[in-house]
Order: C-alpha cells, then structure tokens, then sequence
C-alpha cells in the first residue's frame, strides 16, 4: 500500500524534477504579475474603444451591470491609439504563454496535495488557484482562437472574453495578495532553502538547470513575440508574423493592397447593388431624409487623412490617404451644422458581425472622420468597401464600416 501511494500524485514523491522550486515559481510569476496585470488593462480599453453605453448595436455585453463602471466616450486621436494598444494587447498574451505553460507546469504538484483545505486561508487559496487555472487557460485559448479567426466555441467571443476575464483576474488579485510574501522570500534568497513544498524530495539527475529553463522559457516566448508582432509594423518584420492572422502576403498590390479581413464576397456583397445605377447613401437626421449617389458625395467638398485601420485580432495597418467627405458635413446635410450627434451606420453587409455600427458625436466631429470613397489616390476597391466606406480615427477596424447604405443621425446614447 505504501508504494501504490507513492506513486499517486497526492504524494511528494510522484514529483521528480529537479527543476522545480519557489524561487523558480516566483520568477515566472513576477513576470505574469506585470504582464497579465496589462493584459487587463489594454483589454478592458479595448472594449471601451466599441463604445459599448452608446447604442444597443455596439453592445456585446448587455448584462454587464457594474462591470461597465469604467466605460468613457473613446476618443477620436491620436489616431494611432487602438493600434497601439491592440497591437499591445495581442502581441504581448500570444507572448506570454510559455511563461503561463511554465508557471502552471512548476504548481501542478500543489493541485493534488492533501488534504484538500487546511485552514481558511488554504481554502481561499485553493478556490482562487483552481478560477486562477481555469480562467487562465480559458481566457488565452479564446484568445489566441480569436487571433487566428477560428470560432469554434460556444457563443460570441466578446461576452465569453469580457466576463472570463473579470473572473480570471479577481482570482488573480486574490492569488497575488496570498502569495505575493512568499514569492518576495523567494526572490530574496540567492538559492532556495529548506521547506520548499514545491521542490521534489527525491529529484531524478539534473538534464537542465532552473536558469537554463528559464532561458528556454524566455526563448519561447521571444519565439512567440517574434512571430507575432510583425503585424502591428511594416516592413520586413510583418512578414516574420508567420501564426497571426492573414500571415501571407499582403492582398494584391497598388493603392488597395494593404489588410482586409472581410472580403466583398464573404460579406455577401452583390455587385448589381454597389453599381453606380443602383447604389444610394441614404442620410437621415434633424431636418429628414436625403438621398445621395457616389457622383453627388464627390461633387461635395472632398477632404484627405491620413490614418491606419486597426482589428481585434492584433493585426494593423499602417496610415493610408483616404479622401472623401467628412461625416460632420453628412450631418450639417440634416441639420446637424454646428452640433453633430452620434451617427448609426448600415452596411450592404449580408454576412457575419458588425453589419451595422454607431460612432459618438466626438468621432462624427473630427475633421478626420470621413465617409471615404478613395484611398491611395484611386477608388475603393470592392474588398476595401466600394462605393463608400467610413474611416475614423483610433476607432476599431468593425467600426469602420464598409459598403455604407445608411447613416441616421441624432443622440444614441
């Protein structure tokens, strides 16, 4: 009997290497403490940047109660602002998987030790470390499902992401305040000491030493940061980004050979309806309803900016000159001249999210904000939102909508 639980995982025994130790752990886990605490932040801006308190539209999480405590108008510049901290975002949680695969891997012994709860404090531990697991793992799978387009759980990714990381991370503060002393100790000690319940009692011979696994883990993770962050550049180095997103080359050449992600196809774009005989912008606002045809929007006064398109998934672009009207001219059109309002976007979409879009009065008001109809010096092509696209600073890449047939002014928030 005494040998059969010996080689249970509940005992000390079961856990052989030798690399394994607090101070290893601690390692790890400073590195997690800053990086995830980041994670957060640029995620819960992220979301912010939809503008989900304007119009039910751009809301994926309608039952967030207080969890919406911190949402603010997004704004409308720098214009490279969702870039960065997408690119942020993305890059930095595709980079800290291996030091999360580590982190997990040197505590698994902890999860079978036994008994299960030895005091209060024990007890808070185990619940937060067992939310702390789950949550990690389920908020860096969708993740990295997100990243790659492949939607393959349950649900729409912006609830399951929002909520998940909300539990993920209150385990993770309560996880930081229990252990956070220990992993200070540990630091502190040039090797660990005696009474370390994470180092194996009877380790196999030495392969690797505890700094020679760190270095594999940080190789790791710069082999993650090197094939991912080539997307938020230009240059050579987006070519490097073999596991993001659309990691081939760029689509076509010319004006319009820079990112997409939806094409007219998928969109379920018909051509008969983008075709100069057939396509009208419907504008509607204080004053009624108009109705515009490309050759009207570009007898209208044309204005130029020069501003990147930035998505979710981490992937941008770099500034394209885009030229149309502006969106506050559209709404002086319905009598919005001095004070113009929040605007609801239809597309010709058929297809997949965000057919629809609302942008906040801020956006509408901008100079750079535009209804475009060319870009690069040349017409839209179909995949970039031919006959009319819109294209507003530091705005999510969705919220740009493309292949625009309506826009409704007035208060939507």
């Amino acid at each position: 009997m005494r040998d059969l639980a010996s080689r249970l995982p509940s005992s000390p025994g079961f856990w052989r290497s030798p690399v394994r130790g607090r101070r290893f752990t601690a390692v790890l886990g400073l590195v997690l403490l800053v990086g995830v605490t980041v994670l957060f932040v640029t995620g819960l801006l992220s979301y912010a940047a939809y503008n989900p308190g304007l119009d039910p539209v751009n809301d994926k999480t309608p039952d967030k109660g207080i969890l919406g405590f911190y949402l603010f108008s997004w704004p409308a510049g720098p214009a490279w602002l969702y870039r960065l901290n997408q690119g942020v975002h993305v890059t930095l949680g595709l980079t800290l998987i291996p030091v999360l695969l580590a982190k997990l891997w040197s505590v698994v012994p902890r999860l079978f030790t036994l008994p299960p709860v030895r005091s209060l404090a024990h007890g808070l531990e185990r619940i937060s470390l067992l939310l702390l697991v789950g949550g990690g793992l389920f908020q860096f799978v969708t993740g990295v499902l997100n990243v790659q387009l492949d939607y393959v759980f349950p649900g729409s990714f912006y609830p399951l992401h929002f909520y998940g990381a909300w539990v993920f991370f209150a385990a993770f503060a309560v996880h930081v305040a229990l252990k956070t002393p220990t992993a200070l100790r540990a630091l502190r000690t040039l090797r660990d000491e005696g009474g370390d319940d994470l180092a194996a009692p009877r380790p196999d011979p030495p392969t690797v030493s505890r700094r020679g696994a760190l270095w594999v883990v940080g190789g790791g993770a710069a082999l993650m940061f090197v094939t991912n962050a080539g997307r938020s550049f230009d240059g050579p180095l987006r070519q490097t980004a073999v596991l993001s997103p659309h990691g081939g080359p760029e689509p076509g050449d010319g004006p319009n050979g820079f990112q997409i992600n939806k094409t007219a196809a998928y969109a379920g774009i018909d051509p008969a309806e983008t075709h100069a005989d057939a396509w009208r912008l419907v504008v509607t606002g204080r004053t009624g309803t108009v109705r515009l045809d490309r050759a009207e929007l570009l007898a209208m006064e044309q204005h130029s900016a020069a501003l990147p398109i930035a998505c979710v998934e981490g992937w941008s672009t770099s500034d394209q000159w885009w030229r149309g009207v502006r969106l506050r001219d559209l709404a002086a059109r319905v009598g919005f001249e001095d004070d113009p309002p929040d605007v609801f976007v239809e597309s010709l979409q058929r297809r997949g999210a965000f057919r629809s879009g609302a942008l906040r009065a801020n956006q509408v008001a901008d100079a750079r904000s535009l209804l475009a109809l060319s870009v690069n010096g040349e017409t839209l092509s179909a995949d970039h939102g031919y006959p009319a696209r819109i294209i507003v600073p530091a705005a999510p890449g969705v919220l740009n909508t493309k292949w625009v047939t309506r826009m409704t002014f007035g208060d939507l928030g």
